[in-house]
């Protein structure tokens, strides 16, 4: 029986589930934030956070809020300003650990992209973490290693832009 996969905006009955997800990808590398955090990201943007939905269960998360660029959430403070800038922050991105390496990332990537630039957002920003620098590097993102970042991302996250393209680049990767 085939898998049905749709990505959705965040509904209150998600929140358990997006947590745990983000507790699984981020508790070793304590970077764990925890739901009432989260929830502070996706009120500053709810039109731009998204959960993955197969077969009526959440398999990953995507929250981006508008942020200026060479800027990021500090981990350890909720958001409580919402920031009207042409940079959407790819806060988190988080795929459950069984379903990874099916391309379903890349989905939710292109699809808070595709989101971005129909909203107006001419770049988007995001902090790799946990190695995932080579994955961000073939979307389009380009690595800004002196970028100062707050502690609580640890020493080996590194901050990276995208340019947004006027049109989607149907599967080819956008020029940064």
């Amino acid at each position: 029986m085939a898998e049905h996969t749709r990505i959705r905006a965040v509904a209150e009955a998600d929140w358990p589930a997006v947590a745990a997800l983000e507790a699984e990808a981020y508790d070793a590398l304590g970077l764990a934030e925890g739901e009432p955090m989260l929830r502070t990201r996706a009120r500053a943007s709810a039109g731009t956070c998204f959960v993955l939905d197969l077969d009526g269960r959440i398999a990953g998360y995507v929250l981006a809020l508008p942020y200026p660029e060479f800027r990021c959430p500090d981990l350890t403070r909720p958001e409580q300003v919402v920031h009207h800038a042409p940079n959407l922050h790819l806060h988190d991105l988080v795929i459950a650990r069984p379903l990874r390496r099916r391309g379903l990332g890349g989905r939710l990537a292109g699809h808070v992209a595709d989101t971005a630039r129909r909203r107006g957002f001419t770049t988007m920003s995001l902090v790799a973490v946990g190695d995932k620098e080579p994955f961000w590097r073939a979307r389009g993102y380009r690595p800004h290693h002196g970028t100062p970042l707050p502690a609580g991302y640890g020493a080996d996250a590194v901050y990276m832009t995208a340019e947004l393209a006027a049109h989607p680049t149907h599967g080819r990767r956008p020029a940064c």
